[in-house]
């Protein structure tokens, strides 16, 4: 068997009293689409941060393509090949669109210690982020003001800003929350033409975008693991509905 993009072996994290995952374990095979559900305060967001490295887990290990990074910050593990949104959008709203696609290239390139240079002096930055914004739909914007996006498009900027980081697992927590149903779709689209050789872990609350593009499922409930499957084992698990709709 090849070795796991992501291994989460016994993993917690408590807050003073509070257990918010409760020695959650799960192995995530190189190009997987894996697709975390269940109900809010489940853990879900709780567990992305421990295993990118935003919280320190208070117990358990995490490896990345059998590097151990439990101890590592998050800036070391985005170097090894994490990239990641976030639920709230978390881009510069007084630059342009296309300048915080080069501010994110910059970011892993020794030239990003060179203060007296404008970002004009690296053409061919600016010829990648154009790439980039072609890919998630927004070549029409890149000179616009992020301020000027709609939440959508914000969306698909984060995209791309995440995937200038060169990931080789990328995290996604919750893309499609605020979307409209036809924005939902056309996000849902983009995720699905990534390439396969990107390892996917994503937040979903919509279930019709996360069955559709998941491989395989991992349900949490009061931060432990319920059930892990394909998506159509999970969608008829008793216990998923009763969680879901307090009905089996």
């Amino acid at each position: 068997m090849s070795q796991a993009a992501i291994s989460v072996s016994s993993l917690s994290k408590s807050f003073g009293g509070i257990r918010a995952i409760d020695d959650v374990s799960l192995s995530v095979a190189p190009g997987e689409r894996r697709v975390l559900i269940g109900p809010n305060g489940a853990g879900k967001t709780t567990l992305f941060h421990c295993i990118t490295g935003t919280l320190q887990a208070t117990t358990g290990t995490v490896s990345m393509f059998g590097t151990d990074v439990t101890r590592l910050g998050e800036a070391r593990r985005t170097e090894l090949g994490m990239g990641r949104t976030f639920q709230i959008s978390n881009v510069f709203t007084d630059l342009t669109v296309i300048d915080n696609v080069i501010l994110a290239l910059l970011g892993k390139d020794r030239r990003k210690w060179v203060a007296y240079r404008p970002v004009d002096a690296y053409p061919e930055l600016r010829e990648q982020a154009a790439e980039s914004l072609e890919m998630v739909g927004l070549p029409h914007r890149a000179n616009d003001s992020v301020a000027r996006l709609s939440y959508g498009e914000r969306r698909q900027l984060e995209l791309a800003l995440a995937m200038k980081t060169g990931p080789r697992v990328l995290f996604l927590d919750e893309p499609c929350a605020g979307l409209s149903p036809s924005e939902r779709q056309h996000f849902a689209r983009m995720i699905a033409a990534l390439p396969r050789h990107l390892t996917l872990l994503m937040i979903e609350h919509d279930m019709d975008v996360a069955l559709a593009l998941a491989d395989r499922v991992t349900v949490l409930h009061r931060g432990k693991v319920i059930i892990e499957g394909d998506p159509d084992t999970v969608q008829s698990d008793s216990e998923v509905r009763e969680v879901y709709f307090g009905h089996a």
